[in-house]
């Protein structure tokens, strides 16, 4: 909220600077992002008459003017603006001045071979507006010639930029920034008053004020006002709404957001004739309730609403006038021709309003303020200080005043207790200094603090526990001991107490989970795999998706249920942006519904493919498609970086993956995820390499293997000085049987002689059985404490041999 410096001071006495009042309200936590400093835009510009104008004698559009600045002789400046005319009182930069806003240094000049001796300027040259078509002219009773401009245009100001947290709805008004400057400072607080207006009660149409929805509008109020006079706002009004941002539109409407920057009071003001032939009756009974399906309005800013469920209304007769305390509508606002008022005055739900300006994309500063919660217990203070300035400055006179409200309790009072010893506790010791005293918040301390806030304190039969009623304004955000306490810290100064450390520290450590978390993603690193992330959200595409009930984009209206086709998406615009193949993983997580629940799990996918070679000038410069085995051996040199023995079976459930070329992958009996070539036609509608690879693998299953006692920390077993003894075997075998089952079934026969075995051989083709494969192994025996004999190995490769037969059906050939 931008605060004006010269207002501040109207309602607390601010003697320091404002250098120094923004560091004090950053510190206390109100963040003062920018001091706009307005005094040196116009330093130099003085008041002037213009009391001769001439046309140029060698330009058709510059003007000869001479001006009276209250010197002994007039000024003779040239002027091009196309409303210089004589008897008009203007601003003037005289000879020396700087304009800040705009970079210039006023000297003297020859404008076509006329001297000038200054400029008088435009709102624009003065930094109060983007453009302006002419000068600026000034309206004014008793003019004091020479004298300084900047007190007529609110240039005598410094405007300070502050942003206040959510809790502190408060602050974003006028009072509630001099209250809280008054508790920091000390200084003396006036706010300003307002007293009952007169409702006159003569003779005139019916207002009717019912409440359908009381948990979204707890108390409106409805105010007529009869024969008001639509005009332009006094100088005084326009200055200060300009100083905070806010465009001047009329005297009444400008009332309205006046009131809004002094009380955080949001109104709004209807055109009563229009309400009338808007509802086509004399007799106007103003509603609240939510819409219904289909039904729309067109808002202040032009645009046509389709209204949903969720949008409060403020209806006339049952039709909707207005997006409660978000935006009013085109149809009833206040005009040049209007004459009577309904200014309404309301308090809405927070979560009502919150809900109802997001379904519409629309915020609004009484929507802001709605949302962070709205002073009730101001509420009558800021409609009759509202009607009084409407009926000072547009006329007219207040005549029907009706009121409905909720049976809940609004007393807005709330008691709490505070125990001193907590305090100290929480806030721990002070830095006195030399000073002395004690190293805590002594009772009177904390007292004065609390009562400079509008907190009544009073003791308690309990030792050194206060008894606080919080003030009606605060009533929001002090709802528990805790918050007194952080208002202590806070008026008193965070800087103020001790830094001080635990008196025991650990180092700091990775827990087990996370430390393999590290391993996993560091050892798919070193494969040669760039890690990868992707947004959670995609198309709503599936039956078991997790759907969103409120998504920002069509793209994005449901949660992932696998992590393949966003690598693979990612794969494809790598290449048509000319990257590359894209060899890459991500860890993530992935959502489902089974049934009613909705489960989630994390997992490890990665997409592998692309020529390997880095010169290809071997290939012809042609690139070489990556093979099965070749993606396998990237995938194994991880489990083998993380010391897992991964199994393979043949694997055909996943459409999109080849179903001759893929595998499930099985981790001491655990599924732990698939391994695969992409489809073909796949491939092809992606325009994807000839063969690209990709897995998905259980994440908790693979932490749950690195987290057992025997992988958590690395065994060096040393190697045998003695020879090893080689055998090989060859044989037919059935296409479907795999390897890894053969590999197993020989090492469990062998027993603990057999060091490792090998596929070191496949064929199929001539002299080869249908529907078989000849597959030849090495098999290499060693121990430890001896040269293995042909009695020691022999035995061993027999049993090798007879468990294939048995257990396989394989046709020996050696």
């Amino acid at each position: 909220m931008r605060i004006s410096l010269k207002w501040l001071r109207e309602l607390v006495d601010v003697v320091i600077s404002p250098e120094e009042l923004a560091e004090t309200l950053t510190m206390a936590g109100f963040e003062v992002e920018e001091i706009e400093d307005r005094r040196p835009w116009a330093s130099g510009v003085v008041l002037g008459k213009i009391i001769a104008c001439e046309q140029h004698p060698n330009a058709d559009k510059l003007r000869v003017c001479q001006v009276d600045v209250g010197s002994s002789e007039a000024l003779n400046i040239v002027c091009g603006a196309p409303n210089a005319r004589a008897d008009i009182y203007v601003p003037v930069a005289v000879v020396g001045t700087y304009l800040s806003t705009i970079d210039l240094k006023i000297k003297p000049a020859k404008l076509r071979g006329v001297p000038s001796e200054g400029m008088i300027c435009s709102l624009a040259e003065l930094g109060l507006a983007k453009e302006s078509a002419g000068i600026h002219i000034f309206e004014l009773e008793n003019p004091e010639l020479g004298s300084d401009i900047r007190p007529l245009l609110g240039l005598d100001d410094v405007i300070l930029d502050l942003t206040a947290t959510a809790n502190r709805a408060d602050a974003l008004s006028m009072v509630g920034v001099a209250r809280e400057v008054a508790a920091l400072t000390g200084a003396s607080l006036r706010i300003p008053a307002a007293n009952d207006v007169a409702i006159e009660g003569k003779e005139s149409p019916g207002l009717a004020v019912e409440i359908s929805e009381p948990q979204g509008c707890p108390i409106y109020i409805g105010t007529a006002i009869e024969g008001v006079k639509i005009g332009a706002s006094p100088a005084w009004l326009q200055q200060r709404l300009q100083a905070a941002g806010v465009r001047p539109i009329n005297n009444v409407v400008d009332v309205t957001n006046y009131i809004l920057l002094e009380w955080g009071q949001p109104l709004h003001a209807f055109d009563r004739d229009r309400l009338q032939s808007f509802t086509g009756t004399p007799d106007i009974s103003i509603g609240v309730r939510f819409a219904s399906s289909g039904e729309s309005f067109k808002t202040l800013d032009g645009q046509n609403r389709n209204l949903q469920a969720q949008n409060l209304l403020i209806t006339a007769s049952d039709k909707p006038v207005a997006l409660a305390g978000v935006m009013g509508g085109e149809d009833t606002e206040v005009h040049e021709g209007t004459q009577n008022l309904v200014l309404e005055a309301a308090i809405f739900d927070q979560a009502t309003i919150r809900r109802s300006a997001r379904a519409q994309g629309l915020r609004s500063e009484a929507s802001i303020r709605y949302e962070r919660g709205v002073n009730q217990a101001a509420l009558t203070t800021a409609c009759n200080r509202a009607v009084a300035l409407i009926l000072e400055l547009a006329g007219g006179a207040a005549t029907v005043q009706k009121t409905a409200s909720s049976a809940e309790d609004l007393s807005f009072s709330r008691s709490l207790e505070l125990r001193l010893d907590r305090v100290n506790l929480v806030l721990g010791q002070l830095k006195r200094g030399e000073t002395g005293g004690s190293k805590y918040l002594e009772p009177e301390e904390v007292k004065n603090i609390l009562t400079a806030l509008g907190c009544e304190v009073v003791p308690t039969e309990k030792e050194r526990v206060f008894g606080i009623t919080v003030p009606p304004y605060r009533y929001r955000d002090l709802e528990r001991e805790i918050d007194l306490i952080e208002e202590v810290a806070r008026l008193h100064g965070y800087d103020n107490f001790c830094d001080t450390l635990p008196s025991k520290t650990e180092p700091g450590y990775l827990s087990p989970e996370y430390a393999a978390i590290r391993n996993v993603r560091s050892a798919f690193r070193a494969a040669g795999l760039t890690e990868l992330m992707h947004y959670s959200l995609v198309k709503t595409e599936g039956d078991n998706q997790v759907v969103l009930a409120n998504p920002l984009f069509v793209e994005y209206s449901a949660l992932r249920t696998e992590m393949l086709s966003g690598l693979i998406d990612a794969f494809q615009y790598n290449l048509e942006q000319g990257n590359g193949a894209l060899n890459g993983f991500e860890v993530g997580r992935i959502f489902w519904k089974d049934g009613d629940a909705m489960k989630e799990a994390d997992a490890v996918a990665g997409i592998i493919g692309g020529d390997p070679t880095v010169w290809k000038w071997q290939q012809g410069g042609r690139d070489r498609p990556l093979t099965w085995f070749e993606a396998k051996g990237v995938l194994e040199s991880v489990f083998q970086g993380l010391g897992l023995a991964v199994e393979y079976q043949n694997d055909s459930s996943n459409t999109r993956l080849h179903p001759g070329r893929t595998a499930a992958l099985s981790l001491n009996g655990k599924h732990l995820g698939v391994f695969g070539q992409l489809h073909p036609q796949l491939q092809q509608e992606k325009g994807l390499p000839e063969q690209v690879y990709v897995f998905q693998l259980d994440f908790a299953v693979l932490l749950g293997e690195l987290g057992r006692s025997n992988n958590l920390t690395r065994k060096f077993a040393g190697y045998s000085s003695f020879p090893a003894s080689d055998r090989d075997i060859a044989f037919f075998a059935p296409v479907e049987v795999p390897v890894v089952d053969m590999q197993s079934a020989m090492k469990k026969a062998a027993g603990s002689l057999l060091d490792s075995v090998e596929l070191f051989d496949e064929y199929r083709g001539d002299n080869v059985p249908a529907g078989q494969r000849s597959l030849a192994f090495r098999l290499i025996y060693r121990a430890s404490d001896r040269t293995l004999s042909e009695t020691d190995v022999e035995p061993a490769q027999q049993k090798v041999r007879d468990v294939l037969v048995e257990k396989f059906g394989v046709s020996l050939r050696s």
